[in-house]
């Protein structure tokens, strides 16, 4: 085997800490992987990972060689891209993941442009509001909203989402129309709870460049943007949303803007991808692409 697909070969295993899920990413069988760490370790006379049942880490000649081979292989592909850009087009498969409600009512309807443009590219187009492991799941991009934390990845920031307060005019007729965060205590709202970690999320306002936070009464919890809004539309109490989830049933006056004084800050829209996989021309012509689309449709 070529020397470097084995330094790709045991970065992946080290990205994965598993030998399946390396195999699995590369689609190649467990046996090959393994074969081939053994053969690098063989040929460096060093023992590159620590191998127990569950997981696989490297020692620490491993995670020195780890750092080595992430830079000669980006190195190698720097030099082969600078050969095959100009004489062939972007193509093959991207794998991505998307919040919800962006795929479906961004993102889908555009992919037709950008197919177009780039026939030799073929998506994968995973819609979810979790969080994925982009080694371990085999993404290739994945588009986040909110707060990062310190995962390591290569991050880009794209802009943000404006965040609205609103109600329905059903709950508003009953309850009044809240005028400050003062007031918020008369009233009640749908709950959100995070998809991954199942924390509820309070009602934020900025004052004077401060963020603040209250948690507010409800007697409804969701864990999906779908349900969040549903129960909105159907009276159940106040939401904190992004103004494009909600425009359409603002327009229909099905929903209702309040308290546009004391809106939460705005949430950073954010494309993650690993540092291996920054001088892919699929992935560079499609992040691109999505940061044009989502400036143009809903970031600020």
């Amino acid at each position: 085997m070529d020397r470097i697909d084995l330094f790709r070969i045991f970065v992946r295993v080290v990205d994965s800490a598993s030998f399946t899920r390396a195999a699995d990413t590369l689609g190649l069988p467990r046996s090959s992987v393994s074969a081939a760490v053994q053969e690098l370790e063989a040929r460096l006379s060093a023992r590159l990972l620590h191998r127990t049942t569950r997981k696989v880490s490297p020692t620490q000649d491993g995670l020195a060689f780890y750092e080595r081979c992430t830079r000669l292989i980006a190195d190698v592909e720097e030099a082969e891209a600078l050969f095959r850009q100009a004489a062939s087009r972007p193509s093959g498969k991207l794998r991505l993941d998307v919040p919800g409600r962006i795929g479906r009512l961004v993102i889908a309807p555009a992919l037709p442009e950008f197919l177009e443009q780039y026939p030799e590219i073929d998506i994968d187009l995973g819609v979810t509001d979790r969080a994925v492991n982009l080694v371990e799941d085999g993404v290739d991009l994945v588009l986040r909203v909110g707060p990062l934390g310190d995962s390591g990845l290569i991050a880009r920031s794209i802009g943000a989402l404006r965040l609205l307060n609103v109600a329905s005019p059903g709950y508003l007729e009953r309850h009044g129309v809240p005028q400050t965060p003062r007031d918020l205590g008369a009233h009640w709202a749908v709950n959100y709870a995070s998809p991954s970690t199942g924390r509820v999320e309070e009602w934020e306002w900025v004052d004077e460049g401060e963020v603040r936070r209250i948690p507010l009464r409800a007697r409804v919890t969701v864990n999906s943007a779908e349900a969040y809004i549903a129960c909105c539309l159907s009276g159940l109490g106040l939401i904190q949303i992004p103004a494009y989830d909600v425009e359409r049933h603002l327009r229909a006056g099905e929903l209702v803007d309040v308290m546009p004084r004391h809106r939460a800050e705005p949430m950073p829209v954010t494309l993650l991808y690993t540092h291996r996989q920054h001088l892919s021309r699929r992935l560079r012509v499609f992040a691109d692409w999505l940061e044009r689309l989502l400036k143009r449709e809903i970031v600020v």
